[in-house]
């Protein structure tokens, strides 16, 4: 383990244009802002591991550096005693999967979960998720990416003999100044949560074509649908409307997506559950005008489409988007029916989604009675003072 004081004196000075005390309200948020950060006079690599002083000359932490990022400096610690080196990341990976195993006992209901949550597990930039054998690492920062070496090596010590499958969005790439070439897409993993089977996908176009996000959500949904017709909006791999029906005994259940692919692989997760499910290749909007023209009720209804946005100068016309969508979608529940509205944008607020939603009901002419707002599962924790990890939105309603 490298001596915290040896490795202090190695790495290079950032600092800061202000104070920032500890009383400061955004003191303990790991992220600091470009136009926060003097430039220094040699600029340390993408993802350098460095020391943070304010404008005194006071330590503050120690972080990843990037020059080129607009979120300029990660804090990883504020203890002086704490290197970052490859123990570091032995310590915090394994108490993330301590979490998850130890106090959560996910293992208890899946073989799917989040092992590593960025912000929310102290690992700022990184994400883990567990398929089985499998683990799917996807890099946010230059500093993660560059010390994935030690990242691999903690994650062998806590599932001993997994495959790895490591990407980055190119998007990601491009703002933080690193360049990865994913390797060919692995065999699919076939996970299993709370009884129902499900093919995972990585490399394969569509993220990991499964979302162990929304493992409660389902399963809370499933105990309310029995004997239900179920229509699942923007169904992607088919996982609300697969539960509905394996898990949920509803009588018939339709799950609509606009992506040939994505319902392929539905169809096979189907196959996997003996589910009888009748997938629709369509455009909601249209589909959704006619449905309603000619009758088509349902007891119950899921909508849970794609992130609309990741930029702040975007989030009006998401919400008009969602206004839409989700104004249409209520009129094809029944009066005294179930509806599940979902929003995975995390700039889009759990405020501002819900007043969304009083406005569609509004435009659709139905009344919401709101029985539960959800979110991610467990194993996606935040911290409170880094609210933007707290991104999916779930909105359990009945319509009248």
């Amino acid at each position: 383990m490298n001596n915290p004081a040896n490795q202090a004196v190695a790495n290079p000075i950032i600092q800061l244009k202000t104070a920032r005390p500890a009383s400061h309200p955004n003191a303990q948020h790991p992220w600091i802002y470009q136009k926060m950060v003097e430039k220094p006079i040699a600029r340390p690599k993408p993802g350098s591991v460095v020391e943070i002083h304010d404008n005194s000359g006071g330590w503050i932490g120690r972080g990843f550096y990037n020059g080129h990022s607009r979120i300029t400096l990660r804090v990883l610690t504020n203890d002086v005693e704490e290197a970052i080196d490859a123990d570091w990341f032995r310590r915090r990976i394994a108490r993330a999967v301590s979490l998850r195993r130890d106090v959560l006992k996910l293992d208890d209901v899946s073989d799917a979960w989040r092992v590593v949550h960025a912000e929310g597990d102290g690992l700022s930039g990184l994400v883990v998720d567990r398929y089985a054998d499998l683990l799917v690492v996807e890099f946010f920062s230059a500093g993660m990416f560059r010390h994935r070496e030690w990242i691999y090596e903690a994650l062998r010590e806590q599932f001993p003999g997994c495959r790895f499958y490591a990407f980055s969005e190119d998007h990601v790439q491009k703002q933080e100044s690193f360049d990865f070439r994913a390797p060919d897409a692995p065999p699919p993993a076939i996970i299993t949560e709370y009884g129902v089977k499900f093919r995972a996908s990585p490399g394969s176009g569509h993220k990991t074509g499964f979302f162990a996000d929304q493992r409660d959500n389902r399963e809370w949904f499933a105990r309310h649908v029995k004997g239900a017709r179920v229509l699942d909006l923007c169904c992607n791999s088919g996982g609300f409307g697969i539960y509905a029906k394996a898990r949920g005994n509803a009588a018939e259940v339709i799950g609509l997506d606009l992506d040939e692919e994505i319902l392929a692989i539905a169809k096979k997760n189907a196959k996997l559950n003996n589910a009888d499910v009748k997938f629709i290749q369509a455009d909601l909007f249209p589909w959704l005008r006619d449905a309603a023209a000619s009758g088509e009720r349902f007891d119950a209804v899921i909508l849970d489409p794609a992130k609309m946005t990741r930029d702040r100068e975007q989030i009006i016309p998401a919400l008009k988007k969602y206004l839409d969508m989700n104004k249409l979608a209520l009129s094809v529940v029944k009066p005294g029916g179930f509806f599940l509205s979902c929003s995975c944008t995390g700039l889009v607020s759990e405020e501002q989604f819900l007043d969304m939603l009083r406005r569609a009901a509004f435009y659709a002419g139905r009344t919401l009675q709101v029985l539960k707002v959800s979110g991610a599962g467990a194993d996606h924790p935040f911290m409170a003072q880094v609210p933007e990890s707290r991104y999916l939105k779930a909105a359990f309603c009945r319509v009248e």
